[in-house]
């Protein structure tokens, strides 16, 4: 099944057509097609040294592709063989290792780039200081920062630029847990109320399942997944595109109400009357549930259940 976009969505900022990219003799991006639209935001998930980094690069202009196109706005772009200063002006990049002033303030590095003769300069930085949650650091400098306080200075100051595409590398991959959520809410909020497209590549569900319109899954460098968020989720195409979300069941075929072979995760299975029948492995506390480990015929699930159940019980279990 399809989905809609709104009609907002309908132009196309970014093309790219056919793009290939070595390291050497090492190919590390083939085949890559990708249509990125006015105000989507698009997140490209995978397993470690898949490409998701290396892509990012290369639309940049940070690296050139061996073949292939790179457009925006219907435009071809050249990359990093065509320029001194690599790099395009319509885009911000914040990559895993940012670039700051370490001896100036938080709010001098915001500004870095915003004319001093502009009337609206102070209240563009202390309004992406609040979007990143920095105003209290305002006055501080760069070099006094913890790590995830500089990832959130470079993409305040990324964003002080007013870049049509924005590009975001493990954005979140050095934030306090306990204020990654609203993190998260603020920044993608203000990139929908700006028309800001994005692309963001993580390791991380939870940047992926609330806040992205769609979802790129690549392994060995190619893109073998490209559909709405909601879709990539609930029709997993493989065991591999399941996995980057969640726990992954293979219920084989018959094994459950004569089913076809299907792959479903462990908030879709509950103890039933009837079923397959499982036995207690394992109980590991979640919180508000407790994942449950359990065999049958030598082959492990995982489900949820609310209460703690006991090692070596036996069950059954359904689909939800």
């Amino acid at each position: 099944m399809g989905f809609l976009i709104p009609s907002k969505y309908l132009c196309i900022m970014l093309q790219l057509k056919n793009v290939y990219f070595s390291y050497g003799d090492h190919q590390i991006l083939k085949e890559i097609d990708l249509t990125l639209n006015s105000g989507t935001t698009i997140a490209i998930i995978g397993e470690s040294g898949c490409g998701k980094s290396t892509l990012l690069n290369l639309i940049y202009g940070l690296v050139q592709e061996d073949s292939g196109s790179v457009a925006y706005d219907g435009k071809q772009l050249l990359g990093s063989d065509h320029h001194l200063v690599p790099g395009h002006e319509m885009m911000k990049y914040v990559p895993q290792e940012y670039n700051l002033m370490p001896f100036t303030t938080v709010y001098e590095n915001v500004g870095e780039y915003l004319s001093i003769q502009d009337d609206s300069r102070a209240s563009q930085i202390l309004k992406l200081l609040e979007v990143v949650d920095m105003m209290d650091f305002k006055d501080r400098k760069v070099k006094t920062l913890s790590g995830g306080q500089k990832q959130r200075v470079a993409i305040a100051k990324a964003l002080a630029q007013q870049p049509k595409i924005f590009l975001l590398d493990e954005p979140f991959s050095n934030i306090d847990n306990f204020r990654k959520n609203d993190l998260r809410r603020s920044i993608f909020k203000y990139l929908k109320q700006e028309n800001i497209s994005c692309l963001i590549a993580t390791h991380d569900r939870n940047d992926v399942l609330s806040f992205t319109d769609e979802t790129i899954i690549m392994r060995h460098g190619k893109i073998i997944d490209h559909r709405s968020t909601r879709a990539v989720y609930h029709q997993p195409l493989n065991h591999y595109g399941a996995s980057l979300f969640n726990d992954v069941n293979i219920i084989k075929k018959g094994w459950i109400h004569n089913q076809n072979e299907l792959l479903c995760y462990p908030e879709q299975l509950v103890i039933s009357k009837n079923g397959l029948p499982i036995a207690v492995t394992n109980c590991y506390f979640k919180g508000s549930y407790y994942l449950i480990e359990a065999t049958y015929e030598n082959h492990i699930f995982y489900f949820n259940h609310r209460t703690e159940l006991e090692s070596g019980s036996n069950y059954h279990i359904d689909l939800k």
